[in-house]
């Protein structure tokens, strides 16, 4: 049996990451999701909390014939043992899964295969623009899926993004 690991903010957990999923499904039998800079919510960056970011992600892929494992990850400013807390606050995993250039690094350096995968249509599926677009009331919902825009209306998400972003950002003074 092989187990992965992806980290990703899952700020929200978007079709970008979904696609991600997917595909490294079909290389492990279990997953485990690193919710990273799990310590961070309420912020126009970081809107969400670790646990809703939970909920995302469980919703969002209960139907997949894949274990999978969400496991906040705090921020640690402390690269060099970066590896080693990632490992203390997760299930154990052979192989992990990462386009940041930092994170490939810090990995292969501790000795754990990286495999890369190719980013899904970038531009769009981001986080940033699925944030934008629940900032200016625009369509955001189809960049997500389905199970993730209940969890956002379920904990009123936009209307949080709106409220912590800057007060000019809707046009007022």
């Amino acid at each position: 049996m092989t187990r992965g690991f992806y980290i990703g903010r899952f700020q929200p957990y978007h079709q970008g990451h979904h696609e991600m999923v997917r595909r490294i499904a079909e290389e492990v039998d279990e997953l485990v999701l690193g919710i990273g800079s799990a310590d961070q919510s309420h912020t126009r960056r970081n809107p969400f909390t670790a646990g809703e970011r939970i909920m995302m992600i469980t919703k969002a892929t209960i139907d997949m014939d894949l274990v999978t494992y969400a496991v906040p990850i705090e921020d640690l400013n402390r690269n060099s043992v970066w590896v080693s807390h990632v490992q203390s606050m997760s299930p154990r995993f052979e192989v992990a899964y990462s386009n940041n250039p930092l994170v490939v690094r810090l990995f292969r350096e501790a000795g754990v295969e990286v495999r890369q995968s190719p980013m899904f249509r970038r531009e769009e599926w981001e986080g940033t623009e699925v944030r934008g677009r629940m900032r200016n009331d625009g369509d955001w919902e189809s960049l997500v899926p389905a199970p993730v825009a209940e969890v956002v209306h379920e904990i009123d998400g936009v209307g949080r993004i709106q409220q912590v972003s800057d007060s000019d950002s809707n046009g007022e003074a």
